[in-house]
C-alpha cells in the first residue's frame, strides 16, 4: 500500500527522522491560511506540493516555490483540480486533490537515501548516493558508482558502524555525521516497525546550518501486514488507485489493470504469469492481471468476470484454469452466472484442467452460452488472440 508524502513525513516523524514543518490542504483559501505560519519574514519562502502517488511532481508543474501568501493560493488554484503526468502516472496522468503547503529551507546539498527488503539476501538493503533530486532509476543507467548499499541484517539491527560507512560514501563532513547517522537509524526504525517495503528520502537534504531533513518522503507497505497497523491502514486514499484494483480487493481477488485487449481470468499467481507469457508469444496483449486463488468460491469468480468485463478495451477473455483446491466445477457455475448476469458481448475462450473438470466442462457445454474451449494452453492462447482480432 502506498500513501502520501505528507503522510509519509507524519508516520516518519514519530521515529525521530526530522522533517519539514508542513500542513495539508484541500482549497486555495487552505493553502493561503496555513502559509501564514511559514511567511514571517522578509526572505521567508514555502512550497506548495502536489499530493498524488507518483514521482516526478516538480517536473510536471506540481511543486511551486513561494515567496507571499498571494503566492501560495495562486499555486494552489493553479495545481489543485490539474492533472500531472509523469513518467510515473502514465499518460493519463493523476488529478491533484490536495496540496501541501510546507517551510522552506536553505539547501546546501542534496542526496539520496532508500530502503527496500532485499529477497536475495534477506536483508534490508539501505542505498545511498550523492546525486539527490534525481529519480534513483536514472542513476543506477547512468552512473551506477554513485549508488552505495549497505545491507543490514533485521536479527543484527542497524549498527553505527553502518551508518558510518554510508555517510564516508556520501562525502560528509564531521559536523553532519552523527545527524545523519541518527536520521538513517531512524528510518530504519520506522521502516522495520511498520513492515514497510520500500522507504525513499529523495532528496534527503543538508542545510545551511548542518542539519539534515528529508524533503521529501516515499513508504510503501506490506498488504500483508496491514492487520497489525490499523492507523497506517487508515491512510489509504482510494481516490489514488485503479476503481478495478479496489473493487478486486473487497472479494480478495489480485488484480492489476494492463494495456492490452485480452481479459484473462487464472488461479494462481505463478499459472497467471505463464497465462500473460503465453497470449503475449502468440501475438496477444493481456488486459489484466487477475488471479482469483486456490478457493475461489462462485461469488468471488463472478465478481472476477464482471471485472474484466467492466474493461471497454477487452475484445476477448481467457479463463484458463487448474483444479487443484479449485474445482473446474465451481469455476464453470461461476462463470455461468456471469456470463448471464452481464451478458456476454466479446468471445470466451476456457480451458479447463484438474479437479471435476469434466463435471465442469459439461456444465459449460450444456449452458447454452457460446464458448470456445481449448484443453491445452498454447491452443488456448492462440485461440483467444485470434478472437481477439489477431496480432496486435
Amino acid at each position: 500500500m502506498n500513501i502520501h508524502e505528507y503522510q509519509a513525513k507524519q508516520v516518519l516523524a514519530k521515529y525521530g527522522v526530522k522533517v519539514p514543518s508542513g500542513k495539508i490542504a484541500f482549497t486555495p483559501a487552505e493553502a493561503e491560511e496555513v502559509s501564514r505560519e511559514f511567511l514571517a519574514g522578509d526572505n521567508s519562502v514555502c512550497v506548495v506540493k502536489a499530493q498524488i502517488h507518483a514521482g516526478g511532481r516538480g517536473k510536471a508543474g506540481g511543486v511551486k516555490l513561494a515567496k507571499s501568501r498571494e503566492e501560495v493560493k495562486a499555486f494552489a488554484e493553479e495545481i489543485i483540480g490539474k492533472t500531472l503526468v509523469t513518467h510515473q502516472t502514465g499518460p493519463e496522468g493523476k488529478e491533484v486533490q490536495k496540496v501541501l503547503v510546507e517551510e522552506g529551507c536553505d539547501i546546501a546539498q542534496e542526496l539520496y537515501l532508500g530502503l527496500v527488503v532485499d529477497r536475495a539476501t534477506g536483508k534490508i538493503a539501505m542505498m545511498v548516493s550523492s546525486e539527490g533530486g534525481v529519480e534513483i532509476e536514472e542513476v543506477a543507467e547512468k552512473t551506477p558508482e554513485k549508488i552505495v548499499t549497505v545491507l543490514i541484517d533485521p536479527a543484527v539491527g542497524f549498527i553505527p558502524f553502518q551508518g558510518r560507512k554510508a555517510a564516508f560514501a556520501l562525502g560528509l563532513d564531521k559536523k553532519v555525521m552523527g545527524k545523519f547517522i541518527k536520521f538513517a537509524t531512524g528510518l530504519y526504525n520506522a521502516f522495520m516497525a511498520t513492515d514497510a517495503s520500500m522507504a525513499e528520502i529523495n532528496p534527503l537534504v543538508i542545510t545551511g546550518d548542518n542539519d539534515v531533513l528529508a524533503l521529501d518522503a516515499k513508504v510503501s507497505f506490506d498488504d500483508n501486514a496491514l492487520f497489525r497497523h490499523k492507523d497506517i491502514e487508515e491512510m489509504r486514499d482510494l481516490d489514488e488507485e485503479d476503481p478495478k484494483e479496489v473493487a478486486a480487493s473487497r472479494f480478495n481477488l489480485n488484480y492489476v489493470t494492463l494495456d492490452g485487449n485480452i481479459g484473462c481470468m487464472v488461479n494462481g499467481a505463478g499459472l497467471a504469469m505463464a497465462t500473460m507469457d503465453i497470449i503475449k508469444h502468440f501475438g496477444g496483449n493481456p488486459a489484466n492481471f487477475l488471479d482469483v486463488g486456490g478457493g475461489a468460491d462462485t461469488e468471488q469468480v463472478k465478481a472476477a468476470f464482471k471485472l474484466i468485463m467492466s474493461d471497454p478495451e477487452v475484445k476477448a477473455i481467457l479463463v484458463n484454469i487448474f483444479g487443484g483446491i479449485m474445482r473446474c466445477d465451481i469455476i464453470a457455475d461461476g462463470i455461468i452466472a456471469a456470463a448471464k448476469d452481464v451478458g456476454m458481448k466479446v468471445p470466451l475462450v476456457v480451458r479447463l484442467q484438474g479437479t471435476n473438470v469434466e463435471e465442469g466442462r459439461k456444465k459449460l457445454s450444456e449452458s447454452g452460452l457460446n464458448i470456445i474451449t481449448a484443453e491445452h494452453m498454447d491452443e488456448a492462447a492462440e485461440k483467444v488472440v485470434g478472437a481477439a482480432g489477431g496480432k496486435g
